[in-house]
């Protein structure tokens, strides 16, 4: 399935930055020249999430087991451009499953264990999913009941078990069958879901030569040598996993390291005993590593770089972690949707920019990362107006085009609408400030979200559910500060005359929607009435900086 224009598709190729190449040629190459070398390595907590062993695989037995589940799915009559989604932990069987669909021509969308039948049934009716993979239990819930509620409600033909994929993958092999089904770098690989001020997901659907594009990138900003050693710590279902993990093991040939949910013992050890070369982190987490009473006995010696992002990063831990191991941290921005920039040694070697400054790209501007981002075009434009911003102090909305970026929303045509303009380029919905001519800033957000551990909250979302509360009048959701999970939900809400609401009133009124659990607000503020400005838009700018007094004052 192609979805990119021809004219996009040529600009790109005549630039050099999209190719032939898929993601299945690039692991090949990885399984002819280091068939024993380690791929994928399992969570050493593997048999806690989906009572299984822990298991580690070559590149020769990953290739067999991709091949065989292949057979299996092409035998269940999954077909190219058929789109299955998989709900599933960081173990060995999500990755392979990515480039097992991918092999008999299917589209994988990876959706997070959280999420429940409310968001299920719309993605699986939005995307026509043929298919639906996951564990038959996961910390408690029966994900595969529920797949089996929601069958009669879709298209899909088949709901399909962890535990039957692995037996798939013991099966036999059609090789032949398989190397008929012809795949295009320009066919979509995977999709991706994000939340935004709308209430349901948006799908982004992202091609091999995406991608392919992206891990040149990423390889180059991030030093990244062959055979290096990747740990991954986010769910293997957005960019942060995909993006900055996946695709970079992709590229390198070495170890995939997993890890889930996040633990930070178990972090560091996987960090020591696996030789871990790169790995992604919250800033917060930095923090916790350079002030653990332990921390002079890390040894982090075989780390070369890390990524870290979603906040400004603490000048302390950039310093630290390159005086204490020799660590080059990389700062990141990026969203689903294939926008990615990257501050580092070799874009801003002074650290005290690289706190919160990010490359001005544009076609003027080059910045040693070739063929990377030199394709890649930004513009600050004015909120109200669209005119392009230039001085530096001006604050505007990041405008973003180039080969990393999806070419619209799936399915979702009043999305893409509202997203791109017609020059192609897309609206992030993220505020940045022009520093000088060659860095800009993140300043705020345009986009009314919440952003825990990594997933988006939809702010709406959560107001549209509790408008729906018998005892609720009015409530607004906005984002906390939180050390671990970098923000978390809190609620405003006036209650009806004469009643009182709870927090656990209000999350168990949520349950009942079937809604995913890290949505759920994780505090409750009481409030006669919501500061709305003339035209009734709740001045959420007030409401977070008073829960932010009030944390202060705790």
């Amino acid at each position: 399935m192609i979805l990119v224009k021809p004219e996009q598709i040529e600009e790109y190729e005549e630039k050099k930055v999209w190719v032939k190449e898929t993601m299945l040629d690039v692991f090949k190459e990885s399984v002819e020249n280091y068939p024993e070398r380690m791929a994928l390595v399992d969570p050493p907590n593997k048999e806690q999430l989906v009572g299984l062993k822990p298991e580690r695989l070559t590149y020769r037995e990953l290739n067999d087991a991709i091949d065989a589940v292949a057979t299996g799915l092409l035998n269940k009559g999954i077909k190219k451009d058929d789109i299955i989604i998989g709900q599933l932990p960081n173990t060995w069987e999500l990755v392979m499953l990515y480039l097992a669909v991918c092999r008999v021509g299917g589209i994988f969308s990876a959706i997070p264990v959280q999420w429940r039948e409310r968001e299920l049934e719309y993605i699986f009716n939005l995307a026509e999913a043929k298919a639906f993979i996951t564990a038959e239990e996961f910390h408690g819930f029966k994900h595969l009941e529920m797949g089996k509620r929601l069958q009669p409600k879709s298209k899909l033909g088949h709901v399909i078990s962890l535990e039957e994929i692995r037996e798939m993958a013991k099966g036999r092999i059609e090789k032949d069958e398989l190397d008929k089904i012809e795949i295009d770098a320009n066919d979509l690989f995977n999709i991706e879901w994000t939340s935004g001020t709308e209430a349901e997901p948006k799908a982004c659907p992202m091609s091999h030569n995406n991608w392919r594009y992206a891990f040149t990138v990423v390889t180059k900003a991030c030093l990244l040598e062959k055979g290096d050693t990747i740990l991954c710590l986010a769910p293997m279902v957005n960019m942060t996993a995909i993006g900055v993990n996946f695709m970079p093991w992709l590229a390198t040939s070495g170890p995939l390291v997993l890890h889930h949910p996040i633990d930070p013992a178990v972090l560091i050890r996987q960090i020591m005993e696996e030789k871990v070369n790169f790995t992604i982190m919250v800033p917060a987490m930095l923090n916790m590593i350079l002030k653990h009473p332990d921390v002079d006995k890390f040894d982090f010696s075989s780390m070369r770089t890390l990524s870290s992002g979603s906040a400004p990063l603490p000048l302390f831990a950039l310093r630290e972690f390159k005086r204490r191991w020799g660590i080059e941290i990389i700062n990141i921005w990026g969203q689903n949707e294939g926008t990615g920039n990257f501050s580092g040694p070799l874009t801003t070697p002074e650290l005290e920019k690289r706190v919160d400054m990010f490359p001005r790209f544009s076609k003027e501007m080059k910045w040693g990362i070739d063929p990377g981002m030199d394709a890649t075009e930004t513009k600050i434009v004015d909120v109200e107006t669209g005119e392009d911003l230039s001085k530096p102090g001006d604050v505007g909305e990041l405008v973003w085009r180039g080969p990393f970026t999806i070419p619209c929303y799936f399915n979702q045509p009043g999305f893409t609408e509202k997203a791109f303009d017609k020059d192609g380029f897309f609206h992030t919905g993220d505020l940045f400030m022009i520093r000088d001519d060659k860095f800009i800033s993140f300043f705020d957000r345009k986009k009314d979200i919440i952003i825990r551990g990594g997933f988006n909250i939809s702010a709406q979302e959560i107001e549209n559910l509790l408008q729906g509360h018998p005892k609720i009048v009015d409530a607004a959701a906005v984002a906390m500060p939180d050390e671990v999970m970098g923000e978390k939900t809190c609620v405003y809400v006036v209650p009806k005359k004469g009643e009182t609401v709870t927090l656990d009133e209000v999350t168990s009124f949520m349950k009942e929607q079937d809604i995913a659990v890290y949505k759920l607000p994780e505090r409750l503020e009481i409030t006669d009435e919501i500061p709305r400005n003339p035209l009734g838009k709740a001045i959420k700018a007030k409401l977070r900086e008073d829960i932010k007094e009030k944390i202060k004052a705790e």
